[in-house]
């Protein structure tokens, strides 16, 4: 790490300490991430994630009695900061925190409300990204918030649309499905096979312990074998000796 980036990464750091949530730290922390050296990109880039999802846990602590308005510019800034990152996981679970308190508020304030088409990309990038179970679940509040607004509106040309997407959040949630089952079976799967080679080793060990054993006894038996026929000579020795 040279020395402008490490200057760069304390002034991160001591930003974030400060909870300082705003642009000027989002840009301090791009210039932290300016680099030509891919080695030392992957270091900068995998210390900042660590520190982020350590400072992420308190602050989602220290905001648990703030106002909605506050505790969603907190989460929007995480969710940016992550994305920054390349935190993949971070930032759409802190993403949907932000959506799913937006929605729970929503009937106090409107303009909350989380539409169809923010859930619908959510959806789309959780699948993207092989978070199938949360893809669905968005596809399902999706589903729910075009309802609401099919009630709210009754122009043709609108409900025509409406249609139109349905079907595409449908296809989306059945896809985002079908891959959840898929990698249960590859986890089942996985499971299986590691237990059937755990089984394996096990045999071969017991295998070779016995082999192990039975050579020792063979081993044994022969010495006293040898050690018998070695007695017998020498007692013929002394016999013969006498007469």
């Amino acid at each position: 790490m040279s020395e402008r980036v490490s200057q760069q990464f304390s002034l991160f750091r001591s930003q974030i300490k400060s909870r300082r949530f705003d642009d000027v730290t989002l840009r301090t922390l791009e210039s932290v991430l300016v680099s030509k050296d891919v080695r030392s990109f992957i270091e900068v880039r995998s210390s900042l994630g660590e520190f982020m999802r350590s400072e992420s846990l308190s602050v989602i602590r220290e905001i648990e009695g703030k106002n909605v308005v506050h505790k969603i510019l907190i989460l929007d800034f995480l969710v940016r900061a992550f994305a920054l990152v390349g935190d993949v996981e971070s930032c759409l679970a802190l993403r949907y925190e932000a959506l799913v308190l937006r929605e729970l508020k929503s009937s106090s304030y409107q303009w909350l409300q989380v539409t169809h088409i923010e859930w619908l990309t959510f959806a789309e990038q959780a699948l993207d990204n092989s978070f199938s179970l949360v893809a669905a679940k968005a596809c399902e509040n999706a589903l729910s918030s075009l309802q609401i607004n099919d009630i709210a509106e009754d122009r043709a040309d609108e409900l025509s649309g409406n249609v139109q997407i349905t079907e595409k959040i449908k296809r989306l949630k059945d896809a985002a499905v079908a891959s959840a089952v898929s990698l249960s079976v590859q986890a089942q799967s996985t499971k299986h096979l590691r237990k059937k080679n755990q089984k394996s080793k096990n045999k071969i060990l017991f295998n070779e312990r016995t082999h192990f054993l039975a050579s020792a006894r063979f081993m044994s038996g022969i010495k006293k074998q040898n050690a018998r026929k070695l007695l017998e000579h020498q007692r013929m020795q002394l016999f013969t000796n006498q007469s």
